[in-house]
């Protein structure tokens, strides 16, 4: 492909006639970075409450944390995104996401989940920017009719990322505490967050070497029509932020109890075998991206959407009131279904809003902050099982959107 500047700028429709294969690739590992991140996540809840002795319902404040700071950030990280370009947002978010992983030595040291937390919000302030970035720049990197196509490949690979995670945490987590007599040891926490921060680090430097080019939305083919609407008169979009909240929602609740339900429906599974458990459906959740790109080509992504949303409203009634290994079969089936949704609904959302496209983004990142409430409310439920309740409802509203409120709209 032609080297191009870092201040190049081109339009979508430009786009359409090179090739952007170099920046797909460094822009689809950002995917895997914030993959790997979530995936952690739902391990270090079980840890937290085992190793720092706190409740399940307050072990979620982890996601509290973790997604609250998309609510926070994504609208400042949208208007950087709009001054700076996608590249330094894309170095802005790697920055902090290093600087948040290194703070969970500290975190450790002091035994503190009030320190884990700061981390953790620091970490996700900058993934916040990677994902505000990443998101709309993968769009945009070709014709917009395969837009959902492209982002559901490259949100494959944040699923890879999320798959590894808790392998990860069973390894070094449980295995260490189990290895612990005094099952407070959080070294590796430590080691493993040292590492990530390092490789976080490393690809910042290589993204400020590597020369990207800058993409212009405005000159979609809608964006003359676009110039004179404002961002809220697009009715898909606002229904888009909607769906994924809820969306958002449901994913991150299945999943911030997910060791819980199945240790607590199967006595005899393990910590560590639960984890074992979530990453393989971490692994459904992977095959359900890269097959759901596939049928893209003979299905439309909304249709698709729909689709899955109704399968999941099945399976979380089954999993809060079936009990057994029936539920815990439905549950980890709602994450192979879940593997489209985000980057489906994200793609939708942000159709033909031309100049508007990085405002629309951050607000539809912002969105995310339904997965920092539901993980609470859940918690708050005497049993977990039935707090699965709450998913099914949620994706109830995912599949109206894929119904009906996609449809571009103004008012």
């Amino acid at each position: 492909m032609p080297i191009l500047s870092t201040n190049t700028t081109v339009s979508a429709n430009e786009s359409q006639g090179r090739s952007y294969l170099l920046p797909l690739i460094l822009v689809t590992s950002l995917f895997f970075l914030w993959g790997l991140a979530y995936g952690l996540l739902d391990v270090l809840n079980k840890h937290f409450q085992e190793t720092l002795n706190i409740t399940k319902q307050r072990s979620t404040l982890l996601q509290a944390a973790y997604f609250g700071a998309y609510f926070l950030m994504a609208v400042p990280a949208g208007l950087f995104m709009n001054k700076a370009g996608y590249k330094k947002g894309i170095i802005m978010g790697l920055i902090l996401y290093a600087v948040g992983a290194f703070m969970f030595f500290p975190s450790a040291s002091m035994q503190s989940f009030t320190f884990f937390l700061t981390s953790l919000f620091i970490l996700a302030s900058g993934l916040t920017f990677l994902e505000t970035a990443a998101n709309p720049y993968v769009t945009v990197l070709g014709a917009p009719e395969t837009s959902a196509f492209r982002l559901n490949l490259s949100q494959s690979f944040n699923g890879v990322g999320a798959f590894v995670g808790p392998i990860i945490g069973a390894q070094f987590f449980f295995a260490a505490t189990q290895n612990d007599a005094s099952s407070s040891n959080l070294d590796s926490v430590k080691f493993v967050y040292i590492i990530i921060g390092v490789l976080v680090l490393f690809i910042a430097v290589l993204f400020y070497f590597t020369r990207l080019p800058e993409i212009v939305e405005e000159t979609t083919e809608n964006a003359g029509k676009a110039r004179g609407r404002s961002l809220f008169s697009y009715s898909h979009f606002k229904w888009s932020v909607v769906a994924q909240f809820f969306y958002v929602a449901a994913q991150v609740g299945t999943a911030a109890l997910f060791i819980n339900y199945c240790t607590e429906t199967d006595p005899t599974m393990s910590n560590e075998n639960a984890s074992y458990l979530l990453s393989a459906s971490l692994l459904l959740f992977t095959i359900g991206r890269f097959t759901g790109t596939a049928l893209m080509k003979v299905i439309s992504p909304q249709s698709l959407l729909a689709i899955y949303a109704l399968i999941n409203v099945v399976l979380s009634a089954v999993v809060a009131f079936v009990p057994g290994n029936a539920g815990i079969y439905s549950l980890v089936a709602i994450f192979f279904f879940n593997s489209i949704m985000f980057p489906t609904i994200f793609a939708l959302g942000v159709q033909d809003l031309g100049p508007h496209t990085k405002r629309g983004a951050s607000f539809i990142i912002m969105s995310i902050v339904g997965g920092a409430v539901v993980p609470y409310v859940m918690g708050s439920f005497e049993s977990t099982s039935l707090a699965y309740v709450v998913p099914m409802f949620c994706f109830a509203i995912v599949f109206w959107f894929g119904v009906s409120g996609y449809k571009v709209k103004t008012e």
